[in-house]
């Protein structure tokens, strides 16, 4: 039996954390909600469901100090999972917005082309390219085209050396995810993406010590 791990979720004061948390709460974790730094020291890991806007995102994490927790926590190796925009707001800034991101790694979000004959947002199920061994703790019963549920207008542009990409494939190849030790974040949303979706929150936490 997995051990039940004490998860803290972000809550930047936009969105609804409902279906993330119960999907963790389904798999036998303790789940809080995490608003400020303090409330990270009671977690064994943080997952940051982003939605809304890039600098309504930034500005609260800015206000409340979580961006300098946060970063501190993902250069420490310990465990994050970023979902949608939880993963835009890791690299340097967005097409969406005027605000800076966390910049823990290169790269921005950009705007899917509205000229390339694809609707925008792209919005459904999509195949996900892994390029990772087997063995890796995040390919459990995981496949490369495996199909996952997609909801966003913008993706992230990097050539940072320090992650490893996922990539999908929407008029143009992309990168749906990204992986950097301990840290994996996603532009899919594993919580509306069925038994998969469930399947990499489970992977995620077995890799928990």
């Amino acid at each position: 039996m997995m051990k039940a791990h004490q998860i803290g979720v972000i809550d930047y004061g936009t969105g609804n954390l409902r279906s993330v948390v119960k999907a963790f709460e389904h798999l036998g974790t303790i789940v809080s909600l995490v608003s400020g730094p303090n409330d990270l020291k009671h977690v064994d890991a943080v997952v940051f469901p982003g939605q809304g806007s890039f600098d309504q995102c930034m500005s609260s994490l800015n206000r409340t100090g979580l961006n300098k927790s946060l970063k501190n926590w993902i250069h420490e190796e310990r465990p994050f999972f970023g979902i949608c925009l939880g993963l835009q707001v890791l690299f340097e800034c967005s097409e969406e917005g005027e605000l800076a991101g966390m910049g823990l790694f290169q790269g921005k979000a950009m705007r899917f082309p509205s000229n390339s004959g694809i609707k925008v947002p792209h919005m459904g199920w999509n195949h996900v390219k892994w390029g990772l061994p087997t063995e890796h703790w995040a390919r459990k019963d995981i496949y490369d085209d495996d199909q996952f549920y997609f909801v966003h207008s913008y993706r992230v542009e990097t050539d940072d050396h320090r992650v490893h990409s996922l990539y999908s494939e929407y008029g143009e190849k992309f990168t749906s995810g990204i992986i950097s030790a301990n840290c994996i974040a996603t532009q899919f949303h594993p919580e509306k993406s069925q038994s998969k979706g469930i399947q990499l929150y489970r992977n995620f936490l077995e890799n928990i010590e």
